[in-house]
């Protein structure tokens, strides 16, 4: 019999191609595991940046008011069970295997990627437990994407910026396209902002879909006691959200507009509950020490921007440490552009093959003029360079992928 880590070495191999977008295996597995029509309320979450966070204040959300959750996230910092999780606790290896056995007779000769078998598992994990909501974060873009074999009761749009051109287009107005997909006639479509490619408005008029856009049709002011409203409801006095960050007063408005827009009743004490109660390691995660550690698995440069955001608003004692792992499709120039007033010295790590870089590729690739302190073979090395240079006022900035912050958290011992 096999293991879960036997399952998820076979699923590397299965098909050909790591990534194939597209709708057509993954649709026709998932009719033969009864899997594509949950008979519960569903909200799908996609965007550049934001999906996370913004999944996790769902998540919480309604279990504070008593739902029973499924949420499918991805990537996963340690483990791969934190990507399918039942009221926040993650899948356990039994019914994972399970869930894959099943899939793999399903599936007969129809060859699935890695990415295809865990949103199947997801949806069959989440049917076995009966939950009473599910959350699923899209993986890649939006029409094509696995999780889109779902028509979900609300969509959700966090943000568009630049990244994975290679599968979603070259401009921003290919990518909104690709991420509007996710959208249903005459379903509520939220858009955590304003600011959206003209492409994504006119996906909203051309499917028919019921738009719900930050700033108009919901709106918030935010601070440690903040107010959201909609033409609904007006929420006064909420809890700051748990998660760190300005960035996460657009989340949480826009996790809530998702539940306004829904069948689902939340009441202002259970949303309460759910901002302070929502966890999510790795979100401009604040470790108090001395020297301050802060992971964020910002990984593109609009993520980078707001990285620099967050670190220009809290106040540093002395110096900035950045340790820094990239995969190979990103922009680290702009990344290393969006960050460059904040960074007092860089700690380069390389990532494991095949998509991570070497870090003396990352330090050619961010330019001239960096501050760079050290390349290591790895992020545990890099961690301890860092942590060997910093005084006890300094602070170190653990970031650029899922694949730099997950081995960092062990490395501190946080998980």
């Amino acid at each position: 019999m096999r293991t879960l880590a036997d399952w998820l070495e076979l699923q590397q191999q299965v098909h050909p191609r790591s990534i194939d977008l597209g709708l057509a295996r993954v649709g026709r597995v998932a009719r033969a595991l009864e899997v594509d029509r949950p008979q519960v309320p569903t909200f799908i979450v996609g965007g550049t940046n934001g999906k996370g966070s913004t999944v996790a204040m769902l998540e919480s959300m309604l279990r504070a008011a008593g739902l029973t959750t499924g949420a499918f996230t991805s990537p996963h910092l340690v483990r791969y069970n934190e990507r399918i999780r039942v009221n926040a606790v993650e899948a356990g290896d039994a019914e994972l295997v399970a869930a894959f056995e099943a899939i793999d007779h399903a599936r007969g000769a129809t060859t699935l990627t890695y990415f295809e078998f865990n949103a199947l598992a997801a949806l069959y994990v989440f049917r076995q437990r009966e939950v009473g909501a599910l959350v699923l974060e899209v993986g890649l873009g939006g029409r094509l994407d696995a999780t889109n074999l779902v028509d979900a009761d609300v969509a959700v749009l966090c943000s568009i910026g630049a990244d994975h051109h290679e599968w979603l287009g070259p401009t921003l107005e290919d990518i909104g396209r690709e991420k509007a997909g996710i959208f249903r006639r005459g379903r509520p479509a939220v858009l955590g902002t304003p600011a959206m490619p003209a492409s994504v408005f006119s996906e909203i008029d051309r499917i028919g879909a019921a738009a719900h856009i930050a700033r108009r049709d919901f709106d918030w002011e935010q601070g440690d006691r903040w107010a959201w409203r909609s033409a609904r409801r007006a929420l006064p006095e909420l809890p700051r959200p748990a998660l760190a960050g300005d960035m996460q007063f657009a989340n949480a408005a826009t996790a809530i507009a998702a539940l306004d827009a829904s069948t689902v009743t939340v009441s202002r004490e259970a949303i309460a509950r759910g901002l302070e109660q929502v966890r999510l390691p790795g979100r401009f995660q604040i470790v108090p020490g001395d020297p301050e550690w802060i992971l964020d698995v910002a990984h593109n440069a609009p993520a980078a921007a707001e990285l620099a955001r967050n670190l220009a608003a809290r106040e540093a004692r002395g110096r900035t440490f950045a340790v820094a792992g990239f995969l190979d499709d990103k922009d680290v120039a702009a990344i290393g552009r969006a960050l460059h007033d904040e960074v007092d010295a860089w700690v380069f790590a390389t990532l494991p093959p095949p998509r991570g870089l070497d870090a003396a590729d990352v330090a050619r690739r961010i330019g001239p003029g960096t501050p760079l302190l050290a390349s290591c073979g790895s992020v545990e090395e890099a961690c301890a360079r860092a942590r060997e240079a910093a005084n006890p006022d300094d602070r170190i900035v653990v970031f650029g992928s899922f694949h730099t912050v997950g081995p960092a958290l062990q490395w501190l011992r946080l998980y």
